[in-house]
């Protein structure tokens, strides 16, 4: 079983080159966690300001752990949410046949 996390981001007219900005800095830095199994940012192709995140972890523990990284707290939460018009997150978990 892995942790899924499904988020949307919803950046400010405007603001979407700041978080494509965030996004690429996190990437790497998310890949590289002792606990992240996958992680891909995507942006829908017909509205810019729109982002879909899809990221697994090997645990709840893990994503929590995520969220608590230096690099979190200053690109997201000390950053991007300032340029963020609109976040969900939903969390899943995966059905391993």
């Amino acid at each position: 079983m892995a942790f899924v996390v499904a988020a949307i981001w919803k950046a400010k007219q405007g603001e979407e080159h700041r978080i494509v900005d965030v996004i690429k800095t996190m990437t790497p830095l998310s890949r590289e966690e002792p606990g992240n199994l996958y992680y891909q940012a995507q942006v829908d192709p017909e509205d810019p300001t729109k982002f879909f995140l899809y990221e697994q972890y090997t645990s709840p523990q893990a994503y929590e752990d995520h969220k608590n990284t230096d690099h979190f707290q200053k690109h997201v939460f000390g950053y991007a949410i300032d340029y963020l018009e609109k976040r969900e997150v939903a969390t899943y978990e995966t059905i391993d046949a």
